[in-house]
């Protein structure tokens, strides 16, 4: 069940960083603008961020197995949508309609394994999860960019749509419910407000926030970046896919033990200071080598902030409120991806720098939060 669980993780962040080489390109293509083309890649974010929240309680509600298996279920069918678009409007269109669908397969995947692991042991916990996360960003990218460098840009859609179908017979066979219905029947909305208020996850959520700019703004950007550079979009896949390994090497190397022994909310700051830093130099990038160093640079970052904050995010819940609690977390998650697609986009359109504005965002969060928690101490 548990290595289920973490094929779901991979198979639900694939979706994602499998389209992060192609789809500005791909708006591009079908004639959008560079603002639509930001819009594009944000909408996904922004209706998936409406499925967090709202998904978090039907998590909760009605278990962790039937949500997430109507979430890879409808998600497949759209997915199959996605290479008969005609316009950067019908794009945008189908785009939305996958962020809804998927909004509720990371929170009930989370869920499922904070239910999982007990306390003390959910550092290591969440870094296998990075590794799965990883292990995404790392075969994601790639196969984007060199199906797109291919013209095969289609079958990168129906590729995902059949990997949900295969994943939903998994969940179906091998994972049995965590949350019986006699807990479930505790679950009620009121139950949201308390989250809201609670220090520990509104740092997590920032968290979530900064890092979900940073890979908006990549996702927008990079493509854009290693255009001007002269370079093709396997290219971008390869950068994205460095920032993966680097992070997988750390999530499943005796290197983990740090998630144990260092407070989490430490390696958040640390995390977001690195990679705010690493956004700032990607503006002035002319040769390939550097931008590679960058990215190992920003797989260690990434590394240190993904686990920690969802290990804060497992110690605050309980069965009766993880659901919403990863929802609430999961949509700052979303919310990021759209400011930072959006904002990149605007920022390009006027001053040339797409990563200036995320740089700063980012290591403004991380300011705050080293003053959250100083207060907290």
């Amino acid at each position: 069940m548990t290595i289920v669980l973490y094929f779901i993780i991979m198979v639900s962040f694939l979706d994602t960083f499998i389209q992060l080489p192609i789809i500005t390109p791909y708006a591009l293509e079908l004639g959008a603008s560079h603002f639509l083309a930001g819009s594009i890649v944000a909408i996904y974010s922004l209706t998936n961020m409406a499925g967090n929240i709202f998904g978090g309680h039907f998590i909760d509600r009605f278990g962790r197995k039937k949500v997430l298996l109507a979430g890879m279920l409808s998600g497949a069918f759209i997915l199959f949508f996605y290479p008969f678009a005609q316009t950067g409007e019908q794009l945008f269109v189908i785009r939305l309609l996958h962020g809804i669908a998927g909004g509720v397969l990371i929170p009930a995947a989370f869920a499922y394994v904070g239910d999982q692991t007990k306390k003390g042991s959910r550092g290591k916990a969440m870094a296998w999860t990075g590794g799965c996360i990883g292990i995404a960003a790392i075969i994601g990218p790639a196969v984007g960019g060199i199906m797109a460098a291919r013209a095969q840009i289609d079958y990168v859609f129906w590729l995902v749509a059949v990997l949900f179908l295969i994943t939903s017979v998994l969940l179906v066979k091998f994972v049995e419910e965590s949350f019986t219905s006699r807990e479930r029947n505790k679950v009620a909305l009121k139950h949201f407000l308390p989250l809201l208020k609670e220090p520990l996850l509104i740092q997590a959520s920032l968290a979530a926030f900064g890092l979900m700019i940073s890979n908006g703004t990549l996702a927008f950007a990079l493509p854009l970046k290693v255009d001007e550079m002269g370079l093709d979009s396997a290219t971008t896949g390869m950068l994205l896919s460095t920032f993966g390994i680097v992070a997988i090497i750390i999530f499943l190397s005796p290197v983990n033990r740090i998630y144990e022994k260092l407070p989490p909310i430490n390696l958040v700051i640390t995390g977001l200071v690195i990679i705010g830093l690493v956004h700032f130099f990607l503006n002035f990038i002319a040769i390939l080598w550097v931008g590679i160093l960058l990215m190992v640079i920003y797989g260690v970052g990434f590394a240190l902030i993904f686990p920690s904050m969802n290990q804060i995010v497992s110690e605050v819940s309980t069965k009766v409120n993880r659901g919403k609690a990863y929802g609430i977390f999961y949509a700052f998650f979303s919310l990021g991806s759209v400011v930072g697609s959006t904002i990149s986009g605007a920022t390009a359109e006027m001053f040339g720098l797409p990563f200036t504005s995320s740089a700063a965002i980012i290591l403004g969060i991380g300011v705050v939060l080293l003053v959250m928690s100083g207060r907290k101490k």
